[in-house]
């Protein structure tokens, strides 16, 4: 999991089938393009000169053309029908957070997908439905007065879509499964322009494989009282201690109500711990979390709140400088850094492999500062071997639910574009280190699935999704023979 500040991208799994279609359009100047749409659409939806396509990280960010907003599914669907007829390269972007370049930034036509920001609670059958432009601080605030919630980001401004079409960890994951298993029905524009509600019902394989341009989803909602938890953070002194509480804490918890994240940091070559702890409930059972509690902080904000006030607050901590607080989330934002993420899955949490992390971000901490690093980051997530069990319907990802493999997010942050390919090749280089040692350990790990949320860009695609990328080859010879997603970015088929 990593800690973000803007909400995630849609991560467009643009199926390709090489040679089999007509190319993308090959001039560089697409405002007639852009023209086109603004007479197109209704006035719920507009164009704008210039180009809307800022990004998170600056490294994701490309000048397009034009960039529509789209505040009607048939305008949308307009579009991307004269997008394909066309030929002209497009991103879709619900926030920018998706930090590998290209993948929803575009030269051409750049569809932001803020519009789309319906929330409605259905009491009669416990569902929520859920507009794709939103970020869940939002869903949470709007679905707070019904007492019910949805699974979502675990920490502030994480964006609605990209989160959901790539899988979803959330803190109700134990108790859940992932939140793609909580998905009832998406809101779809096809590549053809013909807008569908896809379930599993209605078309199992579509539903099974499904990604692109989703407008809305409908989920299932569950109860949601007050949660326990916060923000602990540790300096470099403590982080042996931190070390030997997680690995108590993975190997007896139990209780589905709990889960913590565990970012191992560097900020400027300043190593620290940011503990995430969490209960869903109004306080956890009497020494579940002690071992973290009792070892000196530099900061500590732990307390009862709703969902949506614990991540809230969490937004508004500020790192303060060298020595003092550092929240990851904060700490790595600035509109002119550049980033990437990257990831290794793992199955277990040794001595040894938390050993390797941290070492890793104690030494690649300071190594990145002659390349203008800021941060880099190792954030481990634990959860409890059951949570693929919750849903006994295949997904896309991952490609198999025998075994739990867990997300973990690593982070590398900088500010010079002439340290992009240093920064790349390090991060690669880290993540193998790590993965050797994993491996090492339990060679189960070689053919575990890497989470698509969190995986370079030039991440092959059985790495993520395994066996079932011939059968997601098929699925996209039926519903996208002319390759119309393949001018978006994303992972190619």
């Amino acid at each position: 999991m990593i800690l973000t500040h803007r909400l995630s991208s849609f991560l467009l799994l643009a199926l390709f089938l090489d040679g089999c279609v007509a190319a993308p359009n090959q001039h560089t100047d697409f405002t007639d393009v852009c023209r086109q749409i603004s007479q197109e659409i209704s006035n719920a939806s507009e164009v704008f000169y210039p180009e809307d396509n800022e990004h998170w990280a600056t490294s994701s960010s490309q000048a397009s053309a034009c960039s529509v907003e789209p505040g009607a599914v048939q305008d949308l669907a307009k579009i991307v029908k004269i997008l394909g007829t066309t030929r002209t390269p497009f991103g879709v972007k619900s926030g920018g957070h998706a930090t590998n370049p290209g993948f929803s930034s575009t030269p051409g036509v750049q569809i932001t997908m803020f519009r789309f920001n319906e929330v409605t609670y259905r009491p009669e059958s416990q569902t929520a439905v859920i507009g794709s432009g939103l970020i869940f601080d939002d869903v949470y605030a709007r679905l707070a007065p019904n007492n019910v919630s949805v699974l979502g980001g675990r920490v502030s401004e994480i964006g609605v879509g990209g989160f959901l079409l790539g899988g979803g960890y959330a803190w109700h994951t134990n108790q859940r499964g992932l939140a793609v298993d909580t998905i009832l029905a998406y809101e779809l524009v096809k590549p053809n322009g013909e807008v569908a509600t896809v379930t599993e019902a209605s078309d199992p394989e579509l539903f099974f494989g499904l990604k692109g341009v989703v407008t809305r989803f409908t989920m299932k909602a569950f109860p949601q009282g007050p949660v326990w938890g916060g923000l602990i953070t540790y300096l470099l002194l403590q982080i042996p201690d931190v070390t030997t509480a997680f690995i108590k804490f993975v190997s007896t918890a139990t209780d589905p109500k709990a889960s913590l994240i565990n970012a191992y940091n560097s900020f400027s070559g300043q190593p620290v711990v940011s503990l995430l702890l969490f209960y869903d409930g109004p306080s956890p059972p009497s020494g579940m979390f002690d071992d973290f509690l009792s070892i000196p902080a530099a900061s500590q904000d732990i307390s009862t709140r709703s969902l949506f006030h614990l991540f809230s607050h969490l937004l508004r901590i500020k790192p303060l400088g060298r020595g003092q607080c550092v929240y990851l989330d904060e700490a790595r934002y600035s509109n002119n850094l550049r980033g990437v993420f990257h990831t290794v899955p793992l199955v277990s949490f040794t001595p040894r492999v938390l050993d390797t992390i941290f070492n890793e971000s104690m030494i690649m901490g300071m190594n990145v500062v002659q390349d203008s690093g800021i941060l880099v980051s190792y954030a481990v997530e634990p959860f409890l071997p059951t949570i693929l069990s919750h849903n006994t319907s295949p997904t896309a990802y991952p490609p198999t639910r025998n075994q739990a493999f867990y997300p973990f997010n690593i982070f590398y942050s900088w500010t010079a574009e002439t340290f992009d390919n240093t920064l790349l090749d390090s991060i690669r280089a880290s993540s193998d280190r790590i993965r050797d040692v994993v491996v090492g350990i339990d060679p189960s790990i070689a053919d575990a699935p890497l989470y698509p949320n969190y995986a370079i860009f030039d991440t092959p695609l059985q790495k993520m999704y395994g066996e079932n990328v011939d059968r997601l080859k098929a699925l996209k010879a039926r519903v996208d023979p002319n390759n119309v997603m393949g001018l978006a970015g994303g992972f190619k088929f």
